[in-house]
């Protein structure tokens, strides 16, 4: 009985997201934060934008620091800066052992992106510069368009900021190849970014946390390949404990499942 009552619950909310009004989707959108106990937004949209889904639209449209969420275009960056040669070449470690065991080792972007190892981004950043750094965020329309003080790590704690809203417009010329970047750097960058594949989708996407200022915040942004379409999403929560940091993406699995992007699990049903 208890497999029927949630699976006939799910399959409601699917049906009042995608036939109903903008403000019975919001709550429902609303209610995955609220029941976790969770601050935070998140906006969902297809690629031409004539569906899209948003919960706490004052949050969404709140800028904040994109911490690695930044990789995406700093990888575009360092790869047309030839910063590095290719996504395989690989940085030596300096022997510092910080906080993340996997960073604690050489590292090619191909091995860095996933783990969100910092240290091999802080020089590549040395070899690309603030300037050039400013031109392609101008180029790119990411964000407020600015970094910081501190070229080594202004996407952690500088002065650039972005919104959810933002991150998406952003992914979409990410994924129309809408960008002034080389076609093949940019196609090199989306493989690195494939977190799931099956069958039946693949999802491309980059966490972050941002740990140092604003108040700790998590992200999760990319986007799903389906055969006949493309969905885009960007959530930020706040994070009060290390608990919280993986729910932006247990948030994000159950709206795209009951918007219908993803298919339902036997979890789900469960």
């Amino acid at each position: 009985m208890r497999v029927i009552t949630k699976s006939f619950i799910m399959m409601i909310s699917t049906l009042i997201l995608v036939s109903c009004a903008d403000q019975p989707s919001q709550k429902i959108l609303e209610s995955l934060f609220t029941e976790r106990g969770i601050a935070g937004t998140i906006g969902i949209s297809n690629l031409d934008g004539s569906k899209k889904y948003q919960a706490f639209p004052e949050r969404a449209r709140t800028p904040f620091l994109p911490a690695s969420t930044f990789k995406i275009p700093n990888s575009l960056i360092a790869l047309e800066e030839a910063a590095v040669s290719s996504p395989e070449e690989v940085l030596f470690w300096d022997g510092e052992v910080r906080f993340v065991d996997a960073w604690n080792q050489d590292h090619s972007m191909k091995t860095a992106f996933p783990v969100s190892c910092v240290w091999f981004y802080q020089d590549i950043a040395l070899r690309i510069g603030n300037e050039k750094y400013l031109q392609y965020l101008k180029n790119f329309e990411y964000g407020n368009m600015i970094t910081g003080p501190e070229l080594t790590k202004f996407w952690l704690d500088g002065d650039i900021r972005i919104t959810t809203e933002e991150q998406i417009s952003f992914l979409k010329k990410f994924y129309k190849n809408d960008l002034p970047i080389n076609q093949e750097h940019l196609a090199q960058v989306k493989e690195i970014m494939i977190f799931e594949e099956t069958g039946e989708y693949t999802i491309l996407a980059k966490t972050g946390w941002a740990i140092r200022t604003d108040g700790e915040h998590g992200w999760w942004v990319g986007y799903v390949i389906k055969k006949d379409e493309v969905w885009f999403f960007a959530i930020n929560i706040e994070i009060n404990s290390n608990e919280d940091y993986g729910k932006q993406k247990d948030i994000t699995r159950e709206a795209l499942t009951l918007i219908g992007v993803l298919p339902q699990t036997q979890k789900d049903m469960n």
